[in-house]
């Protein structure tokens, strides 16, 4: 018999239970952790859920972009008033006879309805017998167009379109609207006032809406990106509520008077026709269930329509929403598709969801839901990530997005219920980067971790505070304000192209480049890279620069001056001969660089791969620099910021205000303004040669021209323009012939709605 040893089993049930404490220790401890993450997380869902609705919305437009295309039911048809009708009819709009004749093909055609999505706020200026009656003659015997579209539009099934004002403006019209629907509120608590009000009225003129048999709105109103994902169905005017254009479409083609709009103690639920029940948000928003990009409904030309060259088989019975695809007639909005779609085929879309029950719906009960997913997903991520190899994490993070992106997919479109998006993906990666933060807390070193972290780092700012304190955040990504910079120098490809070799012009990119670095530094800004002959810097990262503005534009401003003296310097090197007769012959500065300033909130800190980082920024802020600094070749200027950066300056400089734009490849409007130069008690200004008095007169006179032109005035601010334009001593050879370009443009071609925004459609 063989000896057992006992003390040998003993110890093995003690290493046995010691680990199985450990493991049981670790699962606890961990599943705490995720309860956290999600706990968490779900406060800051609370507290910023408008901010996340956006990136919600953006993640969902591209399931709406992966699903692509899918079929509608072939009861909706769109009447363009397309380009081609323009030409052949003539600008818009037409002569109300012409309109009304479309009416009448359309009926003959057995058209079941037709919707406007279009309105006509005033008479026909081109009717003869409006003519004629301005005239003071005889108008009995001739035709009136605006009585002939009356007639067309009180004998054909019509119904119009109206727009409310949602907004307090002056002079805003305020008109009562007769319809024949009765819309009712059911189980409405009392001080659930959550329908959108509206302010005013845009209605048809006054005949032409009594001639219909019923009209409805047709605002759609985006969201707070700019992108129409849902529209209200109704709206709530003079305490009375009125139906969307679509909404009163369906009710106009079901025979039904009843509109019911039920109502639970979160809001209201849904909107009721007949057997038709529509969910909707709590404000009585419908989300639409676009069914393609543009052009997916059938398109018929006005034009074709007005000329009979169409087979009526094809409308028999159908709805003809006539609306517009031109670009002139301001008609096009964004969508999950495409951002630019014609507003007459939203309506399309949501008639064809509702006909077809195909709808999509955030229920009352969703937020509950919302709230379990995450704390499933966040304690199984943690699970998952905790107890696989470390070089699994990645792996791991990648598949719990992919399954919760089709899962979310999935019951978005197989379903109709709209689940969050940005919070669920957004705790599996801080879970997994929590968990993976965790492990190697627990089971590295931490001398090993800050060898690794020296041995990818090129920043010796952010090296020296990761060595000084070990703990701290140095590296870790977060949103910060800085004001980013970006310069360039012009002429480059001149310049490197007379150089005779490549050695000589990194000689000459040092003696430029070594000043303006130490005037970024001694401003205690941060060089971010040199991209060619370009300069990225940025100021308040990684160190606080209180005043990170006024640091910024007096770099700026430094470097501007180095400019000059370097200048001189140049022109008696030797090295450089082949540069400086260049610079001869072409009439232009050896060295002459332009700068752009802006100034946001940045994500700031570690980027790159594992082998090889950076401590760098990025965001919008950051694209927005550089298309200023590119925009300074195209407004005459050497340095150019944002109505971001002038904000914040509190040091004394002198400015132009050259524009308000939007930028190639952003959507917002922003001012552009020109930093001259220090404001000082000096007589005359070094940078552009010119006594301080005549600076003054210019940049008075300039922008009360601008004051001109910014109102619509365009042919006084021309003359002034003109007038500064011949100044020998002006101090900006481009500004004023830009504006003068546009004033003769804008007189020539009036502009309907002018906000003085001009369009940039290239980076500079």
């Amino acid at each position: 018999m063989k000896y057992i040893d006992k003390n040998k089993i003993l110890n093995g049930l003690k290493t046995t239970l010691s680990s199985s404490k450990q493991t049981i220790k670790k699962f606890f401890l961990y599943s705490f952790v995720a309860v956290v993450i999600a706990t968490f997380i779900s406060i800051i869902n609370i507290f910023y859920s408008t901010h996340i609705e956006t990136f919600d919305n953006k993640l969902r437009d591209y399931m709406f972009q992966i699903r692509g295309e899918i079929p509608h039911n072939n009861n909706v048809v769109i009447i363009d008033l397309d380009e081609k009708s323009l030409n052949s009819l003539g600008q818009w709009p037409w002569p109300r006879d012409k309109f009304a004749k479309i009416l009448e093909n359309l009926t003959d055609a057995n058209i079941g309805v037709i919707g406007l999505d279009i309105v006509f706020a005033e008479i026909d200026q081109s009717s003869p017998a409006k003519v004629f009656k301005d005239l003071n003659m005889d108008n009995s015997n001739v035709p009136d167009f605006d009585e002939i579209l009356d007639n067309v539009v009180s004998s054909t099934p019509t119904i119009l379109g109206y727009q409310f004002e949602l907004n307090d403006k002056k002079f805003m019209k305020k008109e009562e609207i007769d319809i024949p629907a009765i819309i009712v509120e059911r189980d409405k608590q009392e001080g659930q006032e959550l329908l959108i009000n509206a302010k005013g009225t845009v209605l048809n003129h006054k005949k032409l809406q009594e001639s219909g048999y019923s009209s409805g709105f047709f605002n759609n109103i985006p969201d707070s990106s700019g992108v129409i994902r849902s529209v209200p169905l109704v709206i709530k005017y003079e305490d009375q509520i009125y139906p969307s254009l679509s909404l009163e479409i369906v009710r106009v083609a079901t025979g039904i008077n009843n509109i019911f709009v039920n109502y639970s103690e979160l809001g209201i639920e849904s909107i009721q026709i007949g057997d038709f029940f529509i969910p909707t948000d709590r404000h009585g928003r419908f989300i639409v269930n676009f069914r393609g990009p543009s052009h997916t409904f059938k398109y018929y030309s006005a034009i074709d329509i007005y000329n009979n060259n169409f087979d009526p088989k094809e409308l028999d019975g159908k709805v003809a929403l006539i609306g517009t695809t031109a670009a002139g007639l301001n008609d096009l909005r964004a969508m999950p598709f495409e951002p630019v779609y014609p507003g007459v085929e939203v309506h399309a879309n949501i008639i064809d969801n509702i006909l077809t029950g195909d709808f999509l719906s955030i229920p009352s009960w969703i937020d509950g839901v919302n709230i379990i997913i995450l704390f499933i997903i966040s304690i199984l991520t943690v699970l998952l990530v905790t107890y696989t190899a470390i070089w699994i994490n990645p792996f791991v993070m990648t598949l719990m997005i992919t399954s919760f992106s089709y899962f979310a997919y999935y019951i978005l479109f197989y379903h109709g219920i709209v689940l969050n998006l940005f919070i669920p993906l957004t705790t599996i990666i801080i879970a997994t980067l929590i968990t993976t933060f965790m492990d190697y807390f627990f089971e590295i070193k931490q001398e090993q971790m800050i060898k690794k972290k020296f041995a990818s780092k090129v920043s010796s700012e952010v090296m020296e505070n990761l060595l000084l304190d070990p703990t701290n955040d140095a590296f870790t990504a977060m949103e910060k304000e800085v004001t980013v910079f970006f310069s360039d120098v012009r002429g480059f490809t001149n310049i490197s192209e007379a150089m005779p070799n490549a050695h000589t012009l990194i000689k000459f990119l040092n003696e430029y480049m070594d000043p303006m670095t130490d005037i970024i530094i001694k401003e205690k800004g941060t060089v971010d890279k040199f991209i060619g002959d370009a300069i990225m810097a940025y100021w308040n990262a990684p160190g606080e620069v209180p005043d990170h503005a006024n640091a910024a534009v007096r770099a700026t401003l430094n470097q501007l001056y180095m400019i000059e003296v370097l200048n001189k310097k140049l022109k008696n090197d030797e090295r450089f001969n082949d540069v400086i007769k260049m610079s001869k012959e072409k009439g232009v500065p050896l060295l002459d660089i332009g700068i752009g300033l802006n100034t946001g909130e940045v994500v700031v800190g570690e980027m790159g791969s594992t082998t090889r980082s950076d401590y760098t920024i990025i965001g919008d802020p950051v694209n927005l620099g550089a298309r200023l600094e590119s925009l300074c070749k195209f407004y005459g200027s050497k340095c150019n910021i944002s109505n971001f950066t002038k904000w914040q300056l509190t040091d004394d400089f002198i400015f132009r205000f050259l524009d308000i734009v939007i930028v190639k490849g952003q959507s917002k409007p922003v001012q552009i303004w020109q930093v001259i130069d220090y404001d000082r008690d000096e007589t005359f200004d070094k940078l552009y040669n010119v006594s301080r008095e005549r600076l003054d007169e210019e940049l008075f006179t300039y922008h009360r021209a601008l004051d001109l032109y910014q109102n619509g005035n365009f042919s006084d601010a021309l003359e002034i323009f003109k007038e500064v334009n011949e100044w020998e001593d002006k101090t900006n050879l481009a500004i004023y012939n830009i504006y003068i370009d546009r004033c003769e443009h804008y007189i020539e071609f009036p502009p309907e709605d002018f906000d003085g925004v001009f369009r940039h459609t290239t980076k500079g």
